[in-house]
């Protein structure tokens, strides 16, 4: 179903079109804009309140700035949905983030106005501050700007680049969407510094003084504007007790501007274009902006709700007919506590992602023994080995990709020293719609090089619940990886028992082919297992639970016995689990026809993960038409 714009947005196919329209109908775009926003995922579902509370930011902007040359660099790309639609995509928005559809995320190859690719965040500003500086080198004028949320202003990332950006005498405009979220709520002293500027009554009154003076005189030359930049910064210090944080990193500041003014965010856009160097505007926004539930309601589950009724916003659940297994991270949530409860030695961490990883539920249950230390996944793990030096042990919960940003303290900080800190990697695997910067398909790859490090991956609750268990009395680092999304055990609530380190099992004896996984991806071969059993085809299943270490004997028996292996992982083939499996095979000598499935080296797309893992072969048929493949070859042997 496609749903119809409003009068005037169905007349914009890009910001040229947009600059048509009268400036006085600009309030009528915005709410054109996020009615269509509205309807679109009521329906379709995708990240909704960050795009609601930037509608007008977004109007702005592609009114003043002359995009694409200007280059316009969004954080994150949660809140891009707005810019997708006046660019050019608004026929094609139903399809985004569904398969062979557009990407929920700003991307590059999809369109001429998508500057940079983004899916992790705190990236904007070094992006731009780049464009800023090669437009600089080359003398284009254009102009570059990073839109960046407060959440994401968090990430050490954005520090460095503001810290580069204050030297660089570059044309480059940075636009803080403030809005105390990112997809939980914020934490740490920047959100603290931030609320004082908003909420400081004289400040903003004194601001807006300054700045009109500062229009006022802009007609007699630069001089008259460096008295006032002087005089303005003295209020600040004057008026806050405590100089500016930005313009101590040399950043001209100016704001905070109410973000759903949509008249004045374009004249403040225009004025900013004739000020050179760089500069910050700090935009006050509401997340969910004009959509009551979502702007009243609870904004972490309004960050991406799901399909939901427009009129009453009721959200959809689909109502099982039976018990339903718990998604992997509910279990790790819940886990964590009993465990913690049994032993005082356990801490949590996530950056940033307690609803995501459910450590919120030991946040609420143990407040002091559970950490939230914002977008910051290096922080995050060198902070654990910290805890850790001290007898502590902590449970650190990243998502894979994600903890692809802490791989250097992964090595240094935690594994050189072989300290006791468990890396919990949460949605490791095909993410599904958040498509490939969200896909957790390296992290066995490169962990499994590194030495000291425990890589284990259950195949199902039970086994994650006992590798949690088993972690507490291992003495040096420990990762455990496991899928986004539901297990396969409806009662999955049972006793710990111990698996010993690099222990694998027998879930099927067979004969003829053997198939070797590691994870959750195992149950798709119990699924394959069934269905060739009625086709006369009988294979081996072994569940390995360790890509390192490898459980020897349990290999020994395989290639004692077969000589036509299958591996299955839910990650990359390029040095992953079938490469571990091929190595030990060569270094003791064995030789068999080894078939190794998993994501191929290339960049695969969003969609639903099953789809994905059709299209790379590893779906229960894939695993079952592999089987057959080799038992073919036997047959013509």
């Amino acid at each position: 179903m496609l749903i119809k714009p409003g009068e005037l947005l169905a007349q914009i196919d890009s910001p040229a079109d947009l600059k048509k329209i009268p400036k006085e109908k600009l309030v009528q775009i915005c709410d054109e804009l996020r009615n269509f926003i509205v309807d679109n995922v009521s329906v379709y579902g995708g990240h909704f309140g960050a795009s609601l509370g930037v509608v007008e930011l977004t109007v702005a902007l592609h009114y003043v700035l002359n995009t694409p040359e200007d280059q316009l660099v969004w954080d994150v790309g949660h809140q891009a949905y707005g810019h997708k639609i006046l660019t050019g995509r608004r026929d094609q928005f139903h399809t985004n983030r569904f398969f062979g559809g557009i990407s929920g995320f700003p991307k590059r190859k999809e369109s001429e106005y998508d500057a940079f690719g983004v899916g992790h965040s705190s990236t904007s500003i070094s992006a731009a501050l780049g464009m800023a500086v090669a437009s600089k080198y080359k003398g284009s004028g254009i102009q570059n700007v990073a839109v960046i949320g407060d959440g994401s202003m968090t990430g050490g990332m954005a520090f460095e680049a503001m810290n580069h950006a204050g030297v660089s005498d570059s044309n480059i405009l940075i636009i803080l969407n403030d809005n105390c979220m990112a997809i939980d709520p914020n934490v740490g002293a920047l959100k603290d510094y931030l609320t004082d500027i908003t909420t400081s009554h004289t400040y903003n009154k004194v601001k807006d003084e300054v700045w009109k003076l500062l229009g006022k005189f802009s007609k007699f030359g630069s001089s008259a504007q460096e008295v006032i930049s002087k005089v303005e910064g003295a209020i600040k210090s004057a008026v806050l007790h405590q100089s500016n944080l930005f313009e101590s990193l040399n950043l001209r500041y100016f704001g905070p501007v109410d973000g759903h003014d949509v008249h004045h965010l374009v004249e403040v856009l225009n004025d900013l274009k004739d000020i050179p160097g760089p500069k910050i505007l700090h935009c006050v926004t509401v997340k969910g902006k004009g959509y009551e539930p979502a702007e009243k309601g609870n904004q972490t589950t309004w960050h991406a709700p799901g399909t939901f009724d427009k009129v009453s916003g009721e959200i959809f659940k689909k109502t099982p007919s039976k018990p339903q297994a718990p998604k992997y991270q509910d279990v790790f949530g819940h886990t964590l506590v009993e465990l913690a409860e049994q032993d005082e030695r356990i801490m949590g961490i996530t950056p940033a992602m307690p609803s995501g990883s459910s450590l919120n539920i030991m946040m609420e249950a143990m407040p002091d023994r559970a950490f939230d230390v914002g977008i910051a996944e290096q922080h995050a793990v060198t902070f654990s080995a910290g805890l850790a030096t001290q007898g502590l042990k902590p449970f650190c919960n990243i998502y894979s990709t994600f903890m692809q940003r802490a791989y250097d303290q992964v090595v240094h900080d935690v594994c050189l020293q072989n300290l006791p800190v468990v890396l919990c990697l949460d949605r490791a695997g095909f993410a599904g719609a958040d498509g490939p910067t969200h896909h957790g398909a390296y992290d066995i790859a490169y962990f499994r090089c590194v030495p000291n490090l425990v890589v284990a991956a259950p195949m199902n609750e039970q086994e994650l619940r006992n590798m949690m268990y088993s972690s507490l009395s291992h003495e040096g680092p420990y990762s455990i990886r496991y899928p986004r999304g539901k297990g396969v055990m409806p009662e999955w609530r049972t006793p710990f028992e111990n698996i010993p380190l690099g222990q694998g099992r027998i879930v099927k004896e067979g004969e003829e082919v053997a198939i070797l996984t590691i994870g959750h991806i195992g149950n798709y071969a119990v699924e394959a297992c069934e269905k060739l059993g009625g086709e006369g085809l009988n294979p081996a299943h072994y569940d390995m639970r360790f890509v390192k270490p490898l459980d020897e004997d349990l290999l020994h028996e395989v290639f004692g016995k077969f000589k036509k292996v299958i591996t299955v992982e839910d990650g990359c083939l390029m040095g992953g689990f079938g490469s571990a499996v091929l190595e030990w095979m060569m270094d003791h000598g064995y030789q068999a026809q080894v078939k190794r499935l998993g994501i191929p080296d290339e960049i695969i797309e969003h969609g639903e993960q099953i789809e994905l893992q059709r299209v790379c072969g590893f779906d229960p048929e894939g695993i079952a038409n592999a089987v057959r493949s080799l038992s073919e070859v036997e047959k013509v042997s």
